[in-house]
C-alpha cells in the first residue's frame, strides 16, 4: 500500500494549482492545508485508485485511509472518505470505532467532516441503526467537529425520510450550541427531514424557535413554503 500512497500523492502534486489553492481557503474560517485541486479531479483520482486496490483486504484499505487522513491535506482526506465509503457493503460493527477515531483525531474542517459523515458514517448508520445512540454521545462532545458530525451523519438517511425521531433528539442536544458550524449542521439535518416530514419539522421549529439561533432556523425552513417561513421567522 505504500506504493499506492506514493502514487496518489505524486498525482495530487501533479494536479496542484496555485489559483485553486488560494481560492479554496476562502471557504473556511480555519486555516486548511491543501494542494489546490478541483473536487472533480480529486474524485477521479479516488476512483482510479479504488479500482486498483478494491480486491485488497478491507483492513489494508482502512490503513491507507488513515495514512491519508494523517497528512492533514484536505484532498487526501477526501480520497480517504471516498475509499472508505466504497467499502460500505463490507462494513462491520467494529468499524464504527475506526470512523469515530478519524473524526476525533483528523477532521478539522467542515468539508472533511461532511464528506466522511454524510457518506461513510451515514451508510454505516443505515446498516447498523443502533449506533445512532453513539451519535447522541458525539453531540455532547467537547470537540465541535464531533458535535457537527452527530447531525450531518444523518443527512443522507434524512433525505430518505429516515430517523426523524433521532434527528429531533440530536437537534435538542445541539439547539443552543455556541459554534456556528454546529448550528448549521443540525439546521441542515432538519431541512433534509422536512423533505418528507414537513409538518413535523415545522411543528418542531415553532416549538423551539425561541431557543434556536437564527442560522439554524433559516436552514431548517429553507425548503418550506413562503407562508410557513414567514410564521417561523416571526418573533
Amino acid at each position: 500500500m505504500n506504493t499506492i500512497l506514493q502514487r496518489i500523492r505524486t498525482e495530487l502534486r501533479e494536479n496542484a494549482d496555485e489559483d485553486t489553492k488560494n481560492t479554496s481557503q476562502r471557504f473556511f474560517k480555519e486555516k486548511v492545508k491543501c494542494y489546490g485541486i478541483k473536487t472533480a479531479i480529486v474524485t477521479k483520482i479516488s476512483k482510479k485508485y479504488f479500482d486498483a486496490i478494491k480486491d485488497k483486504n478491507k483492513s489494508e484499505i482502512f490503513r491507507l485511509c488513515e495514512e491519508l487522513f494523517q497528512s492533514g491535506y484536505i484532498e487526501e482526506s477526501f480520497i480517504a472518505c471516498n475509499l472508505s465509503y466504497n467499502l460500505h457493503a463490507q462494513f462491520e460493527e467494529k468499524d464504527f470505532l475506526m470512523f469515530e477515531k478519524w473524526i476525533e483525531k483528523y477532521v478539522n474542517n467542515w468539508a472533511s467532516c461532511d464528506t466522511l459523515c454524510n457518506h461513510t458514517v451515514g451508510a454505516f448508520i443505515e446498516k447498523f441503526p443502533k449506533y445512532i445512540n453513539n451519535l447522541e454521545k458525539w453531540a455532547k462532545s467537547d470537540n465541535y467537529w464531533m458535535r457537527r458530525a452527530a447531525a450531518v451523519s444523518l443527512i443522507i438517511p434524512a433525505k430518505k425520510g429516515k430517523f426523524l425521531k433521532e434527528a429531533f433528539e440530536i437537534s435538542n442536544l445541539l439547539i443552543a450550541d455556541k459554534e456556528d458550524l454546529v448550528r448549521k449542521g443540525y439546521g441542515w439535518l432538519l431541512k433534509e427531514e422536512s423533505r418528507t416530514h414537513q409538518n413535523e419539522v415545522f411543528e418542531y421549529v415553532m416549538e423551539n424557535k425561541h431557543k434556536m439561533p437564527r442560522t439554524a432556523l433559516r436552514y431548517a425552513i429553507e425548503l418550506m413554503p413562503k407562508e410557513l417561513k414567514i410564521k417561523a421567522m416571526q418573533k
